[in-house]
């Protein structure tokens, strides 16, 4: 055809390239920011410490966008600009099978710098002819969905066919008002009856009028005198071969009237370029363009959600974490007031106790002697015996004062001590973790306090060393140190015998028989038992003496005792209080952490926002320059 030899002036056609240029870029730009917030959107809503700030409906819509945009790059790269050309007749010249059938395409490779328009991403389709039925249907779902223009090649030397009108009636089924393009070639064949040219080409030019803009519907009847047009192929085909090889077009012409005929094609092509262009730009790029704006005003609201949902989340932990930090300052001071209060019950409770065990080990030491006399066993003065004897009563003593302060001091021991510690766990309870406020019981066992008094009587009076021999209770030496003391007798002895001297021997013999019937008296009531009761009251002498110095000790003893067990007890309570600053120290610092992440977030999503800004910007300069120009 002789579009293919047309000459390399600045085609409108470089309209189309320029526009997928630009708009490859720009999808380009959009999936490599599409690609960016998915990843963002995915670590988000990946993040377990970020919830809800990002969904998983999100993330699939992005990801679905970023897979959608992938496939549309591909499908710009192989966009180009198709024309369909219909001639009412079978072509094969180019093929030499002679069973190829009308349903079928062939492929025909041409040089771009033979033909300009190649150049600019147009692909040229001739069809198998309009009278072709059997084929017809499929012909156009397989190659004519996509055309920008389909162009009508009829034969001016006769009207428009009705195969040719049933054609086009079927492309404007399946497309919604196509641009048609009339060519009544042929025409230098009416310069052989000039007198008949123009009525002939105003009744061509009123049926194909009516059949564009009446049958058809597909343009107005102004633009439609644009569509159509007369010319000789053939003859502009031979001009361009002339000045090819150097000789004026004008050598080309077949008839009269050449120049006319030959200015209307190149109207025809001027007219054609700007149609396929302007048509090729909105039917492959506008629907992508809308299509992008769409996907970049959903990631830019999916964006908007997190960084709503970022700020909200943050204010939260925000005042989260001001709540938890007081929360840290109202336990530290309150455990440090704790404390010395604490300790200062500890204190009273202590000294309280230690003056009950004092005053009653005091009372119990007492009536020690009301112990001992409790006290049975077998009793003879041989060594053996009376060692196990004083082992017994030792033991006995130790037992029955540990009772007996026992039955005096514990319960009432146990009672203070128990109400302080109540006392002190309900202060500190407030402080505890949640968990441990719950579990008292298991934390702070509720069990008896039992006082170890450990008066160790054994050893106490391991030293002490029993006299039983009988001693006459009037002998002089016993009086003496009655009323004298051990000192004094040595002195009196050596008045014995003056006073023998001075007293007469009548008063001496009878005082001497009546002093030996009493001594023969105490003498057969030194008996075993006699010796028992003696050892019983030595033993309470020297016990006395013993515990008494003991009573201190024993009491400080107790209250240490009770304060360490109370020491203990608020011991365990500051552990769990350590527990709850640490905890609220880690809740501090997840915070902390969470809120430095949401500000993050909040940035990132701001800047992918400002990029789909930027992205809005560079789609509306495109529709603005390329696809308003189109309209």
């Amino acid at each position: 055809m002789s579009l293919l030899a047309r000459g390399s002036t600045v085609s409108p056609l470089k309209h189309f390239v320029l526009a997928k240029k630009t708009i490859t870029a720009i999808f380009e730009q959009l999936l490599d920011y599409v690609t960016e917030g998915a990843a963002f959107v995915e670590a988000t809503y990946r993040n377990p410490e970020l919830e809800r700030v990002a969904t998983e409906d999100d993330l699939a819509e992005i990801q679905a966008y970023k897979k959608k945009l992938a496939v549309i790059g591909e499908v710009l790269s192989r966009r180009h600009m198709k024309v369909a050309f219909f001639v009412n007749q079978l072509a094969h010249a180019l093929h030499m099978d002679k069973d190829l059938k009308a349903g079928c395409l062939v492929h025909v490779f041409w040089p771009k710098s033979k033909c300009a328009l190649l150049r600019d991403d147009l692909v040229l389709v001739d069809s198998p002819g309009t009278d072709v039925t059997t084929e017809l249907d499929s012909w156009i779902d397989k190659f004519c969905l996509d055309a920008d223009v389909f162009v009508l090649v009829a034969n001016s030397e006769s009207t428009l066919m009705n195969t040719e009108k049933h054609f086009f009636h079927k492309v404007n089924e399946r497309l919604s008002k196509p641009n048609i393009f009339i060519l009544n070639n042929r025409w230098d064949a009416s310069a052989s009856e000039p007198e008949y040219m123009e009525d002939v080409r105003r009744q061509h030019m009123e049926r194909c009028l009516t059949f564009l803009v009446d049958e058809l519907k597909v343009i107005d009847p102004v633009e439609a005198r644009n569509r159509i047009f007369f010319v000789s192929a053939k003859e502009v085909l031979s001009a361009r071969r002339q000045k090819a090889q150097g000789m004026p077009e004008s050598g080309g012409a077949l008839a009269e009237g050449f120049q006319t005929r030959f200015q209307e094609f190149q109207n025809f092509e001027q007219i054609f370029e700007e149609c396929i262009s302007q048509s090729a730009v909105k039917t492959k790029f506008e629907q992508h363009t809308i299509r992008a704006k769409q996907i970049i005003d959903t990631v830019k609201n999916i964006m908007d959600a997190i960084n709503v949902a970022a700020a909200e989340k943050r204010v939260l932990s925000m005042e989260e974490r001001e709540d938890q930090k007081d929360r840290l300052d109202f336990v530290r001071n309150q455990l440090n007031v704790l404390t010395e209060d604490t300790k200062e019950k500890i204190k009273r409770v202590t000294e309280e106790v230690e003056n009950k065990v004092s005053s009653a080990m005091t009372d119990e030491i007492c009536r020690l002697s009301v112990l001992v006399d409790e006290f049975y066993s077998d009793f003879h003065p041989s060594p053996q015996v009376l060692k196990l004897y004083k082992t017994e009563l030792n033991k006995h003593i130790e037992d029955g004062l540990g009772k007996n302060l026992a039955d005096r001091c514990s319960s009432e021991v146990n009672e203070s001590m128990h109400q302080s510690q109540q006392e002190i766990i309900e202060n500190l309870k407030p402080l505890l973790p949640s968990g441990a406020q719950n579990q008292l019981h298991l934390l702070i066992p509720c069990r008896k306090f039992d006082l170890s008094y450990d008066l160790n009587c054994h050893s106490l009076c391991a030293d002490f060393q029993e006299d039983i021999m009988f001693h006459f209770s009037l002998g002089w030496t016993s009086l003496v140190n009655r009323f004298l003391g051990p000192k004094h007798a040595q002195r009196l002895m050596s008045l014995h015998f003056q006073i023998w001297k001075t007293v007469g021997w009548k008063l001496i013999s009878l005082s001497l028989s009546m002093y030996g019937l009493l001594y023969l008296y105490e003498r057969l009531t030194w008996t075993t038992k006699a010796k028992e009761r003696a050892f019983k009251q030595q033993f309470v002498n020297y016990a006395t003496e013993k515990l008494q110095m003991i009573v201190n000790l024993t009491s400080a003893n107790c209250s240490h005792q009770v304060q360490q067990e109370m020491a203990t007890t608020f011991a365990r309570l500051c552990q769990q209080v350590d527990v709850t600053q640490k905890n609220l120290e880690k809740e501090i610092a997840r915070l902390s952490k969470e809120i430095d992440q949401l500000e993050n977030i909040q940035s990132h999503s701001k800047q992918l926002r400002n990029k789909a800004i930027h992205l809005e910007n560079e789609l509306d300069r495109f529709t603005k320059h390329f696809l308003q120009k189109s309209k």
